[in-house]
């Protein structure tokens, strides 16, 4: 692997200790270890190493350096094939996340503070992968910028346990004391209060010294006279001793009695005090962000309230005062640390972490609506995760059929959209953002219009596969152009997949009935008086309250209706939505026999385990004839504006009656002609149709239903066309 880390500077820190250490491990193990930085003390250590370095201003807020550094960096990328562009400051990672971006590369982010909610921030939540060192900081990136936990991986700071060997608060000198910080000197790390703190101890212990170590020349000059003005109001001039950044810590620390780890603000992590723990010496700290998940009070450490110097001093006075107290607490320290915080371990999480990046893939499906084309998505959802079985693979899908998923096993989520409420017009934009945030890097559009090839870009997927069909198509960088012959409709979404390396896409439609939904359609039968042993027939009456083209006759309806009950003795079940109760109440009121009524009464889900139960199902173009057909459940559908060829698919048992006329297809939501494609089809016709795939025939007929496959599909030609 060839990895690119981007950090502000190389002096010193855990954020550019932790850069140094994971460039050392990468070379040390067969792989490439480069960085960007504005240069410092780790810069040396990189060149011993064998990794390499680029001086680049990544850290500079200027516009006009950022556009310098983007064009910089896409070279860097590309001289050095990287495969991975890891960013672990935020101005430095937003020139990385486009620079990546721009060249095709995998971008990730380690978040090392508790960013404040700006702009800038969010986009150390943009990466493929985010690591974070604990809890706290995971669960900070998740409330404030929006981050979903499956992006974040906790990779804890790690420790050099052979560096930083373990030295016995006991062997240290008794006659000196010396308490120290290790941290940059910025007012978030809290020096004024431990000065604060440390003259209380002063005037008690005459033998202390105060060690405050860190880079003084990347300070502030306004922070640095607060320091050195409360050094001398506190009379502590004769007693603080700076020590630069380049300076050995393992070495500060040997010498040290008492760490203090004063932290104003939440701290992502606190890595020296892990490395004050593994040296044996004693910690307080701030009760502040994952410092806390460090140190346990009164176990491994002790904690005092931040901005509290006389609560800090006390519990500093704690370890002075009882050696044998600050050995326990050491101990436990050390052991708490190899335990969870070895360099080894974080070293290798963090190379199997580079593999997960580059090996998964995150994939997004668009199949919005209808239900029926939701159901004939199944097939490709199948292939697309027996391809990419490792990929995390979720599909965008409207609100009202969100439950059509929920025991699918070739998903990992569905994101739902509301386009005709909360979604709708410009909002469409907060959906957009939703979908970035996922960080997808592919997407596959089985829905092909516009607002999917929208959303797709706005997201912001580099690999945008879909079909060239001219509705906003130019969004789609991965695109290819459909025959225009009628194509079944697995293989209309076998051209896309294909081009997305998918193949072998089968034909079975699959659904997943619910165990608590079997119980709730047992009762509902019962209590329309269906006996135990009657067969039972589903009716949908209406294919949708648009496509009135597609709707079989009340008339007819109710004489097929009659013929079952009279000649079979079964019952029917009538199925629709709300939208269909009046077009129910004109049925029930035309036929002779008790249908069951379900029109307005089922779930999606209970619709599912209803058809299931079933013992055939009568349906025009529509999505009970695609249920049917997953669950395996036999049917028979009649066509008349629409194509077969384009809608049906071969699984299944079931018949299909067409009758093509002069006009066919039309796809045409209205008619001026009286709708002849449908009204040749005779309730006969369906009755013997429905007869032969519940395998009811009679021995008579046996020669008529094995007629012609243009007979049994009803595609003769229009005999009357002047009409």
């Amino acid at each position: 692997m060839n990895i690119l880390q981007l950090v502000p500077k190389l002096n010193v820190g855990g954020v550019e200790k932790g850069t140094a250490e994971v460039a050392r491990y990468l070379t040390l193990n067969g792989h490439k270890a480069v960085v960007v930085s504005g240069g410092g003390i780790f810069e040396k250590n990189l060149a011993a190493i064998g990794a390499r370095h680029y001086n680049l201003p990544v850290g500079k807020k200027n516009p006009f350096i950022m556009l310098i550094c983007y064009y910089k960096l896409r070279e860097i990328i590309r001289k050095e094939n990287i495969d991975i562009v890891h960013a672990r400051s935020r101005i430095p990672a937003l020139t990385g996340y486009f620079a990546a971006r721009s060249t095709g590369k995998t971008f990730m982010t380690t978040a090392h503070g508790q960013y404040k909610r700006h702009l800038i921030s969010r986009v150390m939540g943009w990466g493929k992968i985010v690591v974070v060192a604990g809890e706290v900081m995971a669960r900070h990136m998740k409330d404030n910028f929006g981050v979903s936990f499956h992006k974040m991986k906790i990779i804890p700071r790690g420790v050099d346990l052979k560096k930083f060997g373990f030295i016995s608060p006991l062997e240290k000198n008794k006659d000196f004391i010396r308490i120290g910080m290790i941290s940059r000197f910025t007012s978030i790390k809290g020096h004024l209060d431990f000065l604060k703190a440390a003259s209380y101890i002063v005037r008690k212990k005459p033998n202390v010294q105060i060690v405050l170590m860190g880079d003084r020349s990347s300070a502030k000059e306004e922070y640095m006279k607060k320091i050195e003005l409360t050094i001398r109001r506190l009379m502590l001039g004769q007693v603080v001793k700076f020590i630069d950044s380049d300076k050995d810590v393992a070495e500060t620390l040997k010498s040290l009695n008492v760490f203090v780890s004063a932290n104003r603000a939440q701290e992502a992590f606190g890595r020296t005090v892990i490395e004050a723990q593994a040296r044996g010496v004693p910690v307080v700290a701030t009760r502040v962000g994952g410092v806390s998940e460090n140190v346990e009070d009164k176990v491994t450490g002790l904690l005092c309230d931040p901005m509290d110097p006389l609560d800090m001093s006390y519990k500093i006075m704690k370890y002075i005062e009882d050696p044998s107290f600050a050995e326990r607490m050491a101990i436990a320290a050390r052991k708490h640390v190899e335990e969870n915080f070895s360099l080894e371990y974080t070293m290798k999480k963090t190379i199997e972490i580079y593999k997960y990046a580059l090996g998964v893939k995150n994939i997004l499906v668009f199949k919005i609506s209808s239900l029926g084309d939701i159901m004939l998505s199944v097939p490709s959802l199948r292939a697309l995760r027996h391809r990419f079985p490792g990929a995390s693979i979720k599909i965008l899908v409207d609100k009202r059929f969100r439950e059509i998923f929920d025991n699918c096993p070739y998903i990992d989520d569905v994101i739902v959209c509301d386009l005709k409420g909360k979604d709708r017009g410009i909002r469409i934009l907060s959906l957009a953002k939703k979908i970035q945030r996922e960080d997808f890097n592919l997407s596959i559009d089985l829905q092909n219009n516009r607002i999917s090839h929208l959303l797709a870009f706005l997201g912001r997927i580099p690999e945008r596969y879909g079909y060239d069909n001219g509705k906003l198509s130019f969004l789609i960088n991965r695109k290819i152009n459909l025959p225009s012959t009628a194509i079944e409709p697995i293989k209309h979404q076998g051209y896309v997949m294909g081009l997305a390396g998918v193949t072998n896409l089968e034909q079975k439609l699959e659904l997943w009935p619910r165990k608590e939904d079997k119980a709730w359609v047992e009762k509902f039968l019962r209590d329309g008086w269906l006996r135990p042993d009657q067969k039972i027939v589903a009716l949908s009456i209406s294919a949708s309250k648009k496509w009135v083209t597609k709707n079989w006759s009340i008339q007819k309806l109710s004489e097929l209706t009659d013929m079952l009950a009279e000649r079979k003795g079964i019952r029917v079940v009538i199925l629709g939505t709300n939208d269909e109760l009046e077009y129910a109440d004109k049925f029930l009121k035309k036929t002779k026999a008790k249908p069951i009524n379900a029109v307005g009464k089922t779930s999606i889900s209970k619709l599912i385990t209803l058809i299931d139960r079933c013992d055939a199902v009568f349906t025009g173009d529509s999505a009970p004839m695609h249920i049917a057909a997953a669950v395996d459940t036999p049917f028979v559908a009649v066509f008349g504006p629409t194509d077969p060829k384009r809608h049906v698919t071969s699984s299944g048992r079931h018949e299909i009656l067409y009758k093509k006329v002069s006009c066919s297809p039309c796809y045409k939501t209205t008619c001026q002609k009286g709708m002849k494609c449908l009204a040749r089809i005779k309730p006969e016709e369906v009755f013997k149709a429905l007869m032969r795939v519940m395998g009811e025939e009679d021995p008579e007929e046996l020669v008529e239903c094995h007629g012609s496959e243009a007979e049994r599909f009803g595609a003769e030609k229009d005999r009357d066309k002047a009409a």
